[in-house]
Order: C-alpha cells, then structure tokens, then sequence
C-alpha cells in the first residue's frame, strides 16, 4: 500500500483499473470507505454490463442461432484473451462483492448459450449440459490463454481451433444404441 494511503484507496484505485480507468466517471472514483465499496460495486457493475449483456445484445443481431453461438464464443474468447480481467475476476472470487457479480454473470452466460442449443433443437436437458460445457470451455480456453498462452494455437490456427470446438459442441447426438465412449 502507498505510504499514507489507506485500504479504502487502494480499492478504489483497484476498481477504477478494474473497469480500465474510464469506465467509471472521475468523479464516481471517491478515495475512502463507504464511498469506495461504492465505487467497487459500479465497476463491477460495469463489468457485468459490457462483458454480459452488451455482448449478448451485440450478438442477438444475428437470426441464425447457430451462426449466433459461432459469434459469441468466438468474440468472447478473442475479447478474454486481450483482457486479463475475467481471469482476475474468478481469482478474487472469495471477495463477496466480486463472487455475488460472477454468480449473476455465470447464471446469465449460461442461460443465454442454453437457449442458443435448444433454439439448434436440442432437448432441455442436453441444452443446458452443451451450455455448461461450452461455458466452461471458455473459462479454461481464457484461463490456459493467460496462464500458460503457448499451449494455445495462435492466428488462423486459434480459430481453427474454436471452430473445431464450437463444431463438437453442436454436433447432434449419435443415434440410439451407439455410445461414443464407454461410462463405468
């Protein structure tokens, strides 16, 4: 901590790099107390609503749920891969005000990509497994990508990669009486 400063600076100065500095106004970034756990609840706020729902609405725009789920995991792992702030996130998940924002985000994410498969058609159930899956595909692919990012393809071969990913995941079910793998 800077000499002289206190806790309640080094969150609000936290938060304000949180959301990349102009995402809250100037004058939304108090030093101290009350008005920093404000501050910290607007940037992640913020978060919420660029990194969610701005992206959702972006991607609605597209008729095609098929094309739409395309889009979306693929601007969201390009989008992750800048930005190391959903890793930074999920590493301060023990913080209440930080977990409460990534159960609201975690829900929502995955709820939107569980619509997406059951608009491809696929029963309730599956749709909801292929939008957990998917969902925790990204958070791994994001993860590697900041953690050890040259085990990752890199260029055209990265999106050759999610393709093949996005591929599997919308791949239908194999007919009755075949199994894919063996379960003990």
């Amino acid at each position: 901590m800077p000499s002289g400063g206190s806790a309640g600076e080094v969150e609000a100065d936290a938060a304000a790099r949180l959301v990349g500095g102009d995402a809250v106004p100037d004058e939304a970034v108090p030093a101290v107390g009350a008005d920093a756990e404000r501050t910290i609840e607007a940037a992640l706020r913020r978060w919420e609503e660029t990194g969610t729902e701005a992206v959702i609405i972006e991607v609605e725009a597209e008729p095609d749920p098929g094309r739409r789920l395309h889009r979306l995991l693929l601007r969201a792992t390009h989008q992750a891969a800048a930005d190391p702030l959903e890793v930074s996130l999920l590493a301060s998940a023990a913080d209440p005000r930080v977990a409460a924002t990534l159960t609201r985000v975690t829900g929502r994410r995955i709820g939107y990509v569980t619509a997406l498969f059951a608009e491809l058609g696929f029963p309730e159930d599956e749709a909801r497994h292929r939008g957990l899956l998917a969902y925790t595909a990204y958070l791994g692919h994001t993860q590697l990508g900041h953690a050890v990012p040259r085990s990752l393809p890199e260029g055209a071969a990265r999106d050759r990669y999610l393709d093949g990913v996005i591929d599997t995941l919308v791949r239908p079910p194999q007919a009755s009486g075949e199994t894919e793998h063996v379960r003990s």
